[in-house]
């Protein structure tokens, strides 16, 4: 529901007066604005003049009414990640999918259930604003019927309700990566040069970092036999990162490298910036919900000398397990408890690059306050380029992760879609199917009003009630890093993966033939899942989800660059059972 600002400011006074106890009145007020980030300047899109944006609190089953006034000099939406929409397609944030962009000086008000527990976060949706600061984190506070899996760590009473007070009192840690260029800076300078831009400049902490410049020779050292294999006779940059003409990645395209920008390759400048800093005393355990906002890089997160459990990924239970190291892809979240039992002193709060091409590190500090007794640096688990630092260093292995309480796919699926990953006749640009989704189809008429607005071979239609796996093949470039491909509404089972090709007919046909890459009995329940690494050779993702949920969505990358190159594919999930939209939400309503 769009309108001005005045209409938006009385609508305001009265939610006031009417709305019930279980109903969250959420404004964010949202401007473009010089800012120091990583100590730098550049313009940020902030939320309620703070970036990142403001932690959006609710219970679970609250309706939440998030409203959105556009106080920038463009367009802009905003989604919310990991939340369902059960009920509320028109609520998803997608420009050309479910509604129209928020022009400048109009505002929108998002309507929708909480009805799932856990982490979440809100972002941008429109062309490439994540990388510009849109985005803040959301905690759906789980009822106290929902069972926890803290007596699978430990039977002691008095740690169970430590733990317990621990994530009542939960909080977000937003790791991000940063760029010096706007989105729109990237955006022209792909289009420019003709060159996938997948190298950053920073690494912030809830918006805290800088840019550190690393010396060569420490470059140098840091290199793997992998990663050279893939340089040849090139070396990393000094942003330590692969260069723009590595063919094996960019694939055999024409590049035109002097359109270049500086810094987006190369060009480090170090600077001063601020470190989060987080405080202890007292407690048995602290909980965080790990929330990947970065636009490119996967991170790796770590706190020297400290074990964790992860309780819970994307939003929901799992049975715990222990790590020292946590490989976080773009949009994933870890809910982690950290025991509280080391001598009094700070310990760094590791975050550093998870994807081979660039070698990248910030730190915080996990200060426990009183007296220090630690006297003396703290010993890392994870090396700057994302190696063990030790030989006991335990990373998380996702191959471990399983619901609690398990909960299971449909043996069978009703349909299946292939869909491929590669690239489409340049180096920025992608399809995820059989063609790219155009950056300027998010201007086109909304899919939830108009089932055709788009070209057919962008769309999956699916009926209500019915189960779909999506198998994704990525078939180039020659070497293609792991893409976190995520469904808007409802997650997903990742039911299988592999290298090679995937030649069958559907998930019942392929699990005869190589049935150890399937997992039907307890697999992962995620709403962003990454494809296998590609070797010089294509790979695979299954996933199958339940149509349960009508409406106009949005599957696609979640590395922006990608996505705005056109790594995504309208599902128009439950097409015989298609939503009626609330007139206030109508194209004609006089709102839009």
């Amino acid at each position: 529901m769009m309108f001005t600002i005045g209409v938006f400011l009385m609508l305001n006074l009265c939610l006031g007066n009417w709305v019930e106890a279980a109903t969250v009145f959420f404004p964010l007020v949202l401007t473009w604005q010089n800012t120091s980030v990583a100590g730098n300047i550049r313009l940020v899109i902030h939320s309620n003049f703070q970036f990142p944006g403001p932690e959006l609190q609710v219970n679970q089953g609250d309706n939440v009414q998030f409203a959105v006034t556009n106080l920038c000099p463009f367009n802009v939406t905003v989604h919310f990640h990991g939340i369902e929409q059960l009920g509320t397609p028109w609520s998803d944030g997608v420009p050309g999918v479910s509604q129209r962009p928020i022009v400048a000086g109009q505002s929108f008000l998002y309507r929708w259930t909480a009805t799932d527990y856990g982490a979440y976060f809100y972002h941008a949706h429109h062309r490439g604003q994540l990388e510009d600061g849109l985005y803040g984190p959301i905690y759906i506070t789980p009822r106290a019927s929902e069972p926890r899996p803290f007596s699978l760590i430990t039977t002691n009473n008095t740690q169970i309700q430590g733990m317990l007070a621990a994530e009542k009192n939960t909080s977000p840690l937003l790791l991000s990566d940063w760029r010096l260029l706007t989105s729109e800076q990237v955006w022209a300078a792909e289009v420019a040069s003709g060159v996938d831009s997948y190298c950053v400049n920073a690494l912030l902490i809830n918006g805290k970092g800088a840019v550190s410049c690393l010396p060569r020779a420490l470059i140098e050292s840091l290199i793997t036999p992998n990663v050279q294999a893939v340089l040849g006779n090139e070396t990393l940059t000094d942003i330590a990162c692969f260069p723009p003409n590595i063919t094996s990645l960019q694939g055999d395209y024409p590049n035109n490298f002097d359109a270049l920008p500086p810094t987006m390759f190369s060009g480090c400048t170090p600077t001063q910036g601020e470190q989060e800093v987080i405080t202890v005393n007292g407690q048995q355990f602290i909980s965080w919900d790990l929330t990947s906002a970065s636009g490119h890089l996967q991170l790796i997160f770590s706190v020297d000398e400290h074990d964790m459990w992860v309780y819970a990924v994307d939003g929901r239970y799992i049975r715990p397990i222990r790590a020292n190291a946590i490989n976080i892809s773009n949009a994933n979240r870890y809910s982690v408890l950290l025991p509280l039992n080391k001598p009094r002193g700070d310990y760094s709060i590791r975050l550093v690059s998870g994807s081979a091409q660039q070698i990248l590190n910030t730190t915080g500090i996990l200060r426990y306050q009183g007296t220090p007794q630690l006297n003396r640096p703290s010993n890392p688990w994870v090396l700057l380029n994302g190696l063990n630092a030790t030989a006991n260093t335990v990373f998380l292995n996702e191959s471990l992760i399983i619901p609690f309480p398990v909960i299971t796919p449909a043996a069978t699926a009703d349909a299946t879609y292939k869909l491929t990953i590669q690239h489409f006749n340049a180096s920025y640009l992608w399809t995820l199917g059989n063609n790219s989704y155009n950056l300027e189809l998010e201007e086109a008429q909304p899919l939830l009003f108009n089932q055709n607005s788009i070209p057919s071979d962008l769309v999956i239609r699916t009926k209500n009630n019915t189960w779909v796996d999506l198998i994704i093949q990525i078939e180039s470039p020659p070497i293609s890093p792991p893409h976190p491909i995520h469904k808007h509404s409802n997650k997903h089972f990742i039911i299988g993966q592999g290298t090679g090709a995937f030649n069958y007919t559907n998930v019942a046909e392929a699990i005869q033939a190589i049935p150890g890459s399937f997992n039907l009995v307890n697999p992962q329940y995620r709403d962003t899942s990454d494809t296998p690494i590609a070797l010089f050779g294509p790979s695979w993702l299954a996933i199958r989800y339940h149509v349960v949920n009508p409406g106009a969505f949005l599957l696609h990358c979640h590395v922006q660059v990608h996505q705005s190159g056109g790594m995504a594919l309208a599902i128009l999930d439950g097409v015989d059972k298609w939503p009626t939209i609330p007139a206030t939400y109508r194209l004609d309503s006089g709102f839009f």
